[in-house]
């Protein structure tokens, strides 16, 4: 009985939390969406009355009308989910570090590492490892972004042998990948790396060492006018 109260509350606790975070969301979202709310609504609506409108035509309204409801709420949350990830994608985009937050949710399977190569004109290449490989994701000028991976690959065909090693500029033009798509492409990238390998090249890079091993790096993206220190190490 006490631990069935116990987790009574601690469900309740966490309900507010939730809902808070819903809210929360939906109000980020409505600012870059202001039609976010229509259109979920819309969308519950239109499926749960033609779901009801069926129910009535083949003599089941009742039956029809619950699965109505239940399809309607499930719809509603996809389309609030995409165009809320839409909505944050948008604000990210062109914020430097936005590439580093992306990178945190690619998913399980992956090792991420931000900021491994940075210059004074704050181009920056992050670092995910998985069973497709070492993947460099670089933002930044485009130009300046192809000598700093060139220097990167070096350096990882120094320490990793046998690892493939991809890159991805992160951008809107030819040849880069917009931000919102970073992670699907990492997700098709073809599994050639067993769980062993992807652990040893992880154990590898580790070992080499990174650009912000020092010194910590706050979550998301960094704030625009953020400089590396006097002291720090340019690579």
């Amino acid at each position: 009985m006490a631990r069935k109260a116990n987790s009574d509350s601690a469900d309740a606790a966490a309900n507010p939390g939730r809902l808070k975070q819903i809210a929360l969301t939906y109000k980020m979202t409505r600012k870059a969406d202001p039609k976010v709310g229509l259109v979920v609504a819309g969308v519950g609506i239109v499926v749960f009355g033609a779901l009801l409108a069926i129910g009535f035509l083949i003599g089941y309204p009742v039956y029809l009308g619950i699965l109505g409801f239940v399809l309607a709420f499930l719809a509603m949350a996809i389309v609030f989910g995409r165009r809320a990830e839409r909505a944050a994608f948008g604000q990210m985009e062109g914020q430097p570090g936005a590439a580093a937050a992306v990178l945190q949710n690619v998913g399980r399977g992956w090792s991420t590492t931000p900021a491994v190569a940075m210059n004074r004109n704050q181009d920056v290449i992050h670092r995910a490892v998985g069973k497709a490989g070492i993947v460099l994701v670089a933002e930044g000028n485009p130009n300046r972004l192809k000598t700093l991976l060139a220097a990167e690959k070096r350096k990882m065909a120094r320490i990793v042998v046998d690892v493939p090693v991809h890159d991805i500029i992160v951008g809107n033009g030819e040849g880069q990948v917009p931000l919102k798509k970073v992670r699907t492409t990492m997700l098709k990238m073809p599994r050639v790396l067993s769980g062993p390998q992807v652990t040893a090249a992880n154990d590898r890079l580790r070992a080499m060492g990174d650009l912000m091993s020092n010194m910590p790096l706050p979550k998301g993206p960094m704030p625009k006018g953020m400089r590396m220190p006097r002291g720090g190490k340019m690579r």
